[in-house]
């Protein structure tokens, strides 16, 4: 077993402030010592600033109304988001299924719903399509209309295209959902996604 070492200079003078701050419990009772008096300590030399840092490739830049000045959507979009999970499905399905190659058993049709009317209805789908023993179904949110970066998520561009991935990774559909990709241009590019249906 090694040996403990004791506390170094800088612990032993950042445990003396810390020491003189603190207010007995019984002030009646005499204190043994008056703790040492604090010590100052050592600043690390401080390094000239570096560069201004850039946003990463991943963030989506917005105009800011008005001001002038540049906003930044930390979301990363749907598809990216979705080819950073692992994959859980066969490669070779897998494959097959990102280039457009597998035909979806069933279909739903989002657009035009507002979230509140489109989980429900997705919901309800998912589970009917598992039942029914289908493997893969294709979810079509489209793109999205045009509402300008400031506007809130309900009504931003996308609002189902950027929920309806996360919806499927919820209770209940997880249990129900395997994989999630996006679509291939053939069966709505960015506008649709590929649900591939747990056995």
């Amino acid at each position: 077993m090694a040996r403990r070492r004791g506390l170094s200079a800088e612990d032993k003078a950042l445990w003396s402030r810390i020491a003189a701050t603190a207010v007995p419990l019984h002030p009646s009772r005499k204190q043994a010592e008056p703790p040492p008096a604090p010590q100052p300590l050592k600043k690390p030399p401080v390094a000239p600033d570096p560069a201004p840092l850039l946003p990463p490739s991943g963030l989506r830049p917005g105009s800011s109304s008005g001001s002038g000045s540049t906003r930044f959507d930390l979301s990363p979009a749907p598809r990216e988001a979705l080819h950073l999970q692992p994959l859980r499905m066969d490669h070779k399905t897998h494959r097959q299924m990102a280039r457009g190659k597998l035909a979806p058993e069933a279909r739903i049709d989002l657009h035009g719903m507002t979230l509140a009317t489109a989980q429900p209805v997705l919901t309800r789908f998912i589970l009917q399509s598992k039942a029914e023993g289908r493997r893969l179904v294709l979810v079509i949110t489209g793109k999205g209309r045009e509402g300008g970066p400031e506007t809130p998520l309900p009504v931003r561009p996308g609002a189902l295209r950027h929920n309806v991935p996360h919806w499927l990774h919820m209770p209940p559909l997880s249990a129900a959902v395997l994989q999630v990709r996006p679509a291939h241009r053939r069966h709505g590019g960015e506008g649709a996604y590929y649900v591939y249906l747990r056995r």
